[in-house]
């Protein structure tokens, strides 16, 4: 079901809707890589990072990247849904999002390159939304 936030800028249709949509996500995005991600994540989400520094002495899973990138992309996720109100917009970004981030920790991609891979997936979700492209839930 998409939100009444997200239908209303889909009636007003056009650029000016999606641009809207766009905005709004793009900040919600700002705000679930930053502040909400937080140093933690921010460290431990790179499997290449020793995250002992967060536990002491205490021995790390070493999986610990694993959970917090995966917790990373839900966070996104769940940004998304909240401003979109879709299901499967959440569930693209999820994915989509834990991919880019996972190439950015092994270095394939640059941090200007993901950032903007983000915002490109944000500007695609606005354009499909706008375009009156059903989504399945």
């Amino acid at each position: 079901m998409i939100s009444e936030f997200a239908t209303t800028h889909i009636e007003i249709g056009g650029l000016a809707g999606s641009m809207i949509l766009f905005f709004a996500m793009a900040i919600g995005h700002a705000l679930a890589d930053y502040p909400l991600q937080g140093s933690f994540l921010a460290s431990s989400k790179n499997r290449h990072n020793d995250s002992n520094t967060f536990f002491g002495s205490n021995e790390v899973s070493p999986i610990l990247w694993l959970h917090s990138l995966t917790a990373h992309a839900l966070i996104q996720a769940g940004i998304v849904w909240i401003i979109t109100g879709s299901g499967a917009l959440a569930l693209a970004e999820f994915i989509i999002h834990w991919i880019i981030d996972f190439v950015r920790c092994e270095k394939w991609i640059s941090f200007s390159m993901d950032q903007a891979l983000h915002l490109v997936c944000k500007l695609i979700y606005a354009m499909i939304l706008v375009s009156g492209f059903a989504m399945p839930f």
